[in-house]
């Protein structure tokens, strides 16, 4: 444990961030994360009392902000989604204020019901937002999200947050070979020298049911010299130590880019996040088989102490670091999905 009292695991990190889940249902079936097929119109959400309440979330919150969590990111499925969101952000920001010591609030989304909501998140005091756009082009963006959804439609959310003052935004592109890894330059393109900033994320095998192959990774790297063909780059330090984007800004001054090698790259040793899913379980790592049951407890008779120290421990004895280790062993393992514990 450090001298202020933030809980480090086996490989001595720190617990800074924290990843909610408060849906685990999205009106988009893409296919590297709920691919329709499985997906389908027969699937079994969550029942609604399995569902952390609002006020659970923010106890719980509350409580890893003691523990050193400075940064709390809300995601789904599609968190927006979720009924009354903006009171949930409003209680999270409170929690920062009240303590003295703040806490970023931020959200990831699909955009597509920014246009009716930016305006309400960022008075809720939302410190920042990323939308997932995979491609510019329609009916790549369309089949990518497999339901017919128009590229359109996400940049309109995209101005919508703008207009609200939540900038600059982040826009992820998951990049998956022979899809829309063609696309990359043209996203980046249209991007470039609005002050949002593009992250262009390695495809993934996050749970076991979209068919993820190692040949339909494009890497980092690939990325990088694809844009700089186009675009001079040059590399720059990260904002912060343990950031997972690695940043390129074009030297004509016109802004910046992320990849995110998650395959190619791994970079495990620095990661600081927890995760917690839609019904309260805990993950500490986005690529683990199970989680650990805090619902359970928080509906007991556990106090916050108690509570606390169980954090505490669980994270102590944390040793997750899966993409450092993945092989054709590991790639057989039953691993969680990502619309369970967001990416």
């Amino acid at each position: 444990m450090s001298t202020d009292g933030t809980p480090r695991d086996r490989f001595d990190r720190p617990l800074t961030d924290l990843r909610i889940s408060v849906t685990d249902r999205c009106n988009f079936r893409c296919p590297y994360c709920m691919p329709k097929e499985v997906f389908g119109g027969r699937y079994e959400f969550l029942p609604r009392n399995e569902i952390l309440t609002y006020e659970e979330i923010e106890r719980l919150v509350r409580i890893f902000h003691r523990l050193g969590v400075r940064k709390v990111r809300i995601t789904g499925g599609e968190p927006l989604l979720r009924k009354d969101l903006p009171q949930l952000i409003e209680s999270l920001v409170r929690v920062g204020r009240e303590s003295g010591d703040g806490l970023d609030v931020a959200l990831t989304t699909n955009g597509s019901l920014l246009p009716h909501l930016a305006t309400d998140l960022a008075a809720a005091g939302l410190s920042r937002i990323t939308v997932s756009l995979d491609s510019l082009d329609d009916g790549i963006f369309r089949a990518m999200n497999d339901v017919d959804y128009p590229v359109s439609r996400v940049l309109e959310g995209i101005a919508a947050a703008s207009a609200a003052g939540l900038e600059p935004i982040k826009i992820n592109a998951v990049v998956k070979r022979g899809i829309n890894d063609h696309t990359v330059v043209e996203l980046a393109r249209h991007f470039k020298g609005t002050r949002h900033i593009v992250r262009f994320i390695e495809y993934m095998d996050v749970g076991t049911t979209n068919g993820w192959r190692l040949d339909q990774v494009v890497s980092g790297a690939e990325i990088v010299e694809r844009i700089s063909a186009e675009y001079p780059v040059e590399p720059i330090e990260p904002n912060y130590a343990g950031e997972v984007a690695r940043r390129w800004r074009y030297t004509d001054g016109e802004g910046e880019f992320g990849v995110i090698t998650s395959v190619s790259q791994p970079f495990c040793g620095g990661c600081s996040r927890a995760r917690l899913s839609t019904d309260g379980k805990l993950f500490t790592c986005l690529f683990a088989r199970a989680g650990v049951d805090v619902r359970g407890p928080l509906r007991s008779d556990w106090d916050a102490m108690r509570l606390e120290q169980f954090i505490r421990d669980l994270w102590r004895r944390r040793s997750d670091r899966y993409s450092e280790i993945r092989s054709a062993e590991t790639e057989e393992l039953k691993r969680v999905e990502m619309s369970y514990i967001g990416g």
